[in-house]
């Protein structure tokens, strides 16, 4: 009998935070030398060589500050660099990639990790552990509500301020971010000082999730995907409306230990999520499972009829097409399998 991600409690002790805060495992091997740019794509050449340059700035800071009155040695200021582009044209390679470049200590998180963890720990807390890093990346930088923006804008400020580097990858350029969601001046006011933090990089090209792949699978019928789930030692099978149920008593932080070792995740009666925090939810679980490159096989409506027309139309656009991007990625490998 498969197991359920269902009767999955897991906990993640609040100083384990910031150590797990590294690449996803595909990208444990990447390096500049082996993100191939697409010739046709000139901005992607460009930018590898703008990340070599900024890892080598990153050194240098770590290396020593400035020297200020007196030969006294004066703290630098951390670099900032900002990946801007489509989904699937290998910003995440090249974050990685920096990330594998600079010195330790060094953290390496998406923009929801980085919120949970300044929500765990404390933002003074949060402050003090990062402070003494070489550099912060941020994957999938994208504002949600004004609170975020504060909360981030102020730890970013601090953190550049103490010597810390921060690089970023992201769908919508610093000083769009948020736009079209929220017009109260404290939020533009925020938007501008993150802008000003990051020198922006275009990175440019389709998406690779979708290069020569066909559209999404059909589902398979219930008796086909019990069948399947059973030949796989160690994957589980849950139903949709009971996954989704229990995702809302786990705080997101807890997503990437509950499908620890899970070799392929099965669904059964999958339709679309007419709740915005049902869906929210399952983007962050999406994003945990493509991390993990942890196949994905359901029942039910396809993996792309998950969010309604009504949400792909809203403020979550970006994070919701994502998502589905990188579900038909895993539902294609199953397949494949």
């Amino acid at each position: 009998m498969p197991e359920r991600l269902v009767d999955r409690s897991p906990v993640v002790l609040a100083d384990q935070l910031i150590a797990q805060m590294v690449p996803p495992a595909m990208f444990n091997d990447v390096s500049f030398g082996s993100y191939i740019p697409d010739p046709d794509e000139p901005s992607q050449a460009a930018a590898v060589r703008k990340a070599e340059e900024f890892a080598g700035k990153v050194a240098k800071i770590r290396a020593g500050g400035r020297r200020g009155l007196f030969g006294k040695k004066a703290q630098a200021s951390g670099a900032g660099l900002y990946l801007d582009g489509g989904f699937g044209v290998g910003k995440t390679h090249l974050l990685a990639s920096i990330f594998h470049s600079v010195p330790s200590p060094k953290a390496f998180g998406t923009f929801v990790e980085l919120t949970h963890v300044v929500g765990a720990l404390g933002f003074n807390n949060a402050v003090e552990q990062l402070s003494g890093h070489s550099v912060l990346c941020i994957d999938e930088f994208e504002l949600d509500d004004p609170g975020d923006t504060m909360l981030v804008s102020r730890l970013l400020t601090e953190l550049s301020a103490r010597g810390v580097s921060i690089v970023a990858t992201s769908n919508t350029l610093p000083g769009q971010l948020g736009e079209g969601r929220f017009a109260a001046q404290d939020f533009l006011r925020e938007i501008k000082k993150l802008g000003s933090i990051f020198e922006t990089i275009r990175v440019d090209g389709p998406d690779y999730r979708h290069r020569d792949l066909p559209p999404a699978p059909e589902p398979i019928s219930e008796e086909s995907l019990v069948e399947r789930a059973e030949e796989i030692p160690g994957a589980t099978l849950d139903n949709f409306d009971e996954l989704c149920a229990h995702l809302s008593t786990l705080h997101p932080s807890r997503y990437n230990k509950l499908i620890a070792d899970v070799p392929a995740v099965f669904v059964s009666g999958v339709h679309a999520a007419t709740d915005q925090s049902v869906a929210l939810r399952l983007v962050v679980l999406a994003d945990r499972l493509y991390d993990a490159n942890i196949p994905v096989t359901v029942s039910g409506a396809k993996l792309d009829e998950i969010f309604t027309p009504e949400m792909l139309a809203g403020g979550y656009r970006k994070k919701y097409l994502r998502a589905t991007s990188r579900l038909l990625a895993l539902s294609r490998f199953e397949v494949a399998a």
